[in-house]
């Protein structure tokens, strides 16, 4: 699940040139927030890059009252790292050195839903590997023109299936779609 601009940026954080920080806040609604839980269900496991932790660790342990604030914080955090003993804000689970492996362990547990927040890094990781089932933009009616990008020059080109959408009266697209796998190439 990720909060993109229509010109494809996801960062949220200033710094390196980016004064854009809070783009989304004026386009959050009871609706949107109810199509994010919706989504992501009430009981779901969580993949996470380090950097994404880092940043999640600073907000979400303090932001328990609220229903996405509970079932965040509830949720097994699974991260990419090479400093796994450094993860305070759990419950924590473990990937292991080969992060590829690891999440094939995690999704055949039969475990709840294992979501991607942020993190591009992994999601381009996890396409390339066929490790995701679907892909859910909110996608909001702005241009950004610079910052970090969702999907890198070193994705894959990849196939989705559309499965569905929704409008929340702000304007936020959020759309849903299978991954299907490696795009073929045009004859």
């Amino acid at each position: 699940m990720e909060h993109v601009s229509l010109d494809g940026v996801i960062q949220h954080e200033n710094g390196e040139g980016f004064a854009y920080g809070d783009w989304t806040t004026p386009y959050r609604s009871p609706a949107g927030l109810e199509a994010v839980m919706e989504a992501q269900g009430d009981v779901f496991d969580l993949l996470l890059g380090r950097r994404t932790y880092d940043l999640w660790t600073g907000y979400w342990p303090n932001a328990g009252g609220s229903p996405i604030g509970k079932s965040i914080n509830a949720a097994t955090k699974y991260v990419a790292t090479h400093r796994p003993d450094s993860l305070e804000w759990g419950p924590v689970g473990n990937l292991g050195a080969d992060v590829i492996e690891g999440i094939r362990s995690v999704k055949s547990t039969g475990g709840p839903d294992l979501i991607v927040w942020g993190s591009s890094t992994l999601t381009s990781v996890l396409l390339n590997h066929g490790l995701a089932d679907e892909v859910v933009l909110m996608i909001y009616p702005v241009l950004l023109g610079r910052g970090k990008r969702f999907f890198s020059d070193t994705t894959d080109p990849r196939e989705l299936a559309f499965v569905s959408t929704k409008t929340t009266p702000t304007g936020v697209l959020i759309n849903t779609y299978r991954h299907v796998g490696a795009l073929p190439k045009p004859i």
